[in-house]
């Protein structure tokens, strides 16, 4: 679940700075052409020139601290280019998009988290394919994995843009130096650790799931990222595209897996009570008792960072931090599951397609980056450029070429089921409903 996944914190003061001192030697947006385009700083974007005083609208989910870095992270690019972008987020987001485009007031780009939405456009004929230059850079910079979900029917709509990591486990470091316990990286040694802290008489776990309208989504990545480690990436394919039933045999022994944590009193909830608990717990509280000692671990996305206390030392030594959720199969290699953004268009003009392949390149993701708080599966986005130390960890991650990534289940399924029944599934199934029905009832809800 891609939509409800984004609170963020402003790291802002070294980026602002730099970005402050470049605009200036850049010009202040006054002068534009005059003075801008031809100053050393803006050498770089040279090849988006001839668009001065041009605009162009984006429409995406990203508002308040986050959408100010957004806003400053190009913000060189249009003094330098005289382009003026015209940013909106809204939490409205995915409702409104389509009845803009259906409308016809579509923005000229959107930032689109959802692949099925994007498909949706496109079968629809909304969207622009991508200009030859956007599409070069795309194909340079991005790995085909992610590349994918931004195409249609053999043709490339969407280039990916930020991105999060969602298999991690959460814990403090401090807590296992003390106990002597170490990470694990097998499965067997998770379940193993797991019964240890629960002979200690420490909770090992604790979950939420509680996200108000989405609620259930938390659960939905545990599926997700449990189906990738025990059945491979070809079955997990097969079951967000229903090539296969959503009761198959291979998604229950993958439900049930999961289970043998999330449906264990034994193991759950930390800090909250038995695993009831997880469905009335929201998930930005759930993983506060790792830093309080209540709990021992919480698996979810990298975006959790900003959800710990203020204070909260987020780093290999420090009072939180996230190993990678450990694979089951070895045969099945190391997956990896998350989430982003894809730059659709709905306009082809020019400056419109300046402005989308400037967002597929090394200048931009490494400007964005240097605000904080972001990542990407982008190529050329520069590690050094990237300060958090769970943003580091994504980055390596993402950038790993023996890695398998694959993106949000939920995202990649028709909106009914991926966003309906599976999340109002897995709230009855942690209540205490078996897996059969309720695998049963999500499969009956499939579009036909």
């Amino acid at each position: 679940m891609a939509v409800f996944t984004r609170p963020r914190q402003a790291f802002v003061i070294a980026g602002v700075l730099g970005l402050a001192l470049s605009a200036t030697a850049c010009g202040t947006g006054d002068d534009k052409k005059s003075s801008n385009a031809d100053s050393p700083e803006c050498a770089a974007y040279q090849k988006y020139q001839g668009h001065d005083g041009k605009k162009v609208s984006i429409y995406a989910s990203i508002r308040d601290a986050e959408a100010d870095l957004l806003e400053r992270s190009w913000s060189q690019f249009t003094d330098c280019t005289g382009i003026k972008i015209d940013y909106e987020g809204s939490g409205e987001f995915e409702a409104q998009l389509p009845v803009r485009v259906d409308g016809g007031n579509a923005p000229d780009i959107a930032f689109v988290p959802q692949p099925g939405l994007v498909k949706r456009f496109a079968d629809a004929g909304k969207l622009k394919s991508l200009g030859a230059d956007t599409k070069a850079l795309a194909e340079q910079n991005m790995p085909a994995d992610w590349l994918k979900y931004g195409t249609v029917n053999g043709t490339l709509y969407g280039v990916p843009l930020g991105a999060n990591v969602k298999s991690f486990v959460w814990y403090s470091p401090k807590t296992f130096k003390e106990k002597g316990w170490e990470v694990p990286t097998s499965w067997d040694q998770l379940i193993a650790l797991s019964d240890k802290i629960a002979a200690s008489g420490m909770k090992p776990w604790c979950a939420g799931v509680e996200s108000g309208d989405a609620t259930g989504w938390p659960a939905t990545d545990w599926i997700e990222d449990v189906i990738l480690r025990t059945q491979g990436p070809e079955v997990y394919d097969q079951w967000t595209t229903h090539a296969i039933p959503f009761n198959d045999p291979k998604v229950v022994e993958a439900v049930d897996r999961a289970g043998t944590i999330l449906k264990n009193d034994k193991y759950m909830n930390g800090g909250f009570g038995g695993v009831k608990s997880i469905t009335t717990t929201s998930f930005q509280e759930a993983g506060v008792p790792v830093t309080n000692g209540k709990c021992a671990m919480h698996r979810q996305a990298s975006f959790y960072a900003n959800q710990f206390p203020e204070g909260t030392k987020v780093a290999e030594d420090g009072d939180a931090f996230a190993f990678y959720f450990p694979a089951i199969d070895p045969a099945k290699g190391k997956p990896v599951l998350g989430a982003g953004e894809f730059v659709v268009a709905y306009a082809d003009r020019p400056e419109v397609q300046a402005v989308q392949t400037y967002l597929a390149s090394a200048e931009y993701v490494n400007s964005r980056a240097k605000l904080g708080n972001w990542v990407t599966a982008n190529n050329k986005l520069d590690i050094a450029n990237v300060a958090s130390p769970i943003d580091k960890l994504s980055v390596q991650i993402l950038q790993d070429k023996t890695g398998v990534f694959r993106f949000d289940g939920s995202d990649l399924m028709p909106a009914a089921v991926g966003a309906g029944t599976f999340w109002k599934g897995m709230v009855d199934w942690l209540n205490g409903k078996p897996t059969a029905p309720v695998l049963q009832g999500i499969e009956s809800s499939w579009p036909k």
